[in-house]
């Protein structure tokens, strides 16, 4: 990206951001306007491409309730676009205020068997308390929320739980993590078990360990918090 301008590159990482705050990862975002899941990926780490073409700007832009002159990379005239949504307006005061709202995604991490993973799209959101996520450490933290599905993690975590993953990038450690395997999401407590290898560990030890090269895992983040019913 290096014969791409300053602001070219400040759109794309305001589009990584909204995104981020939406729930939406920039694979499901690809999708939503018919393409490959790389492609916003590449567009936004390569500068590949240059520009979004203006149909799919706006429909992106649409669904984050933002203007597209915020993450639009060239100037293209429409004066519908040249004041701030209405929802974007009010996300902002609402964010400057004292709760968070965290968004649900209609995904089940399996504590079981294994589920294939489904769309990235938030539907719904918790809100929390600002100051309690600072007291929990949580406050800067990148947080989305999603249900258990199965017993392989009982007792610690139940199917229906709902647990907040904190997606936040940075050195992996031993811990409960949700995971990606293939097409497959699932809640596990994975560690590290040295040449590049990671060991997925269930609570319930009626599930073996499985042993994975460290290639054919994605970490997608830290499980930092769960709620059920009693």
């Amino acid at each position: 990206m290096d014969d791409i301008s300053k602001d070219e590159k400040a759109a794309r990482g305001r589009l990584q951001d909204m995104a981020r705050r939406s729930g939406a990862s920039m694979a499901a975002l690809s999708r939503l306007i018919g393409r490959n899941p790389a492609y916003l990926q590449q567009y936004v780490t390569r500068g590949s491409p240059r520009h979004l073409d203006e149909p799919d700007l706006r429909k992106i832009a649409e669904f984050l309730g933002i203007s597209p002159r915020v993450i639009e990379t060239r100037r293209f005239s429409d004066p519908r676009y040249d004041a701030p949504t209405t929802r974007r307006a009010a996300m902002l005061e609402h964010e400057a205020g004292d709760w968070i709202d965290v968004p649900r995604l209609p995904l089940g991490a399996s504590a079981g068997p294994g589920a294939i993973a489904g769309e990235e799209i938030s539907y719904d959101n918790f809100r929390f308390s600002r100051r309690w996520l600072r007291e929990q450490g949580l406050e800067s933290a990148q947080l989305s929320s999603i249900s258990v599905e199965g017993d392989s993690m009982e007792p610690m975590l139940r199917d229906g739980d709902e647990i907040l993953v904190d997606t936040s990038p940075r050195a992996f450690r031993d811990g409960v993590h949700v995971v990606r395997l293939g097409d497959t999401l699932m809640v596990k407590r994975v560690a590290s078990v040295g040449a590049g290898r990671f060991a997925l560990l269930s609570q319930n030890l009626a599930y073996p360990p499985v042993e994975v090269a460290a290639d054919e895992l994605e970490v997608i983040g830290r499980v930092v918090w769960k709620g059920g019913r009693i």
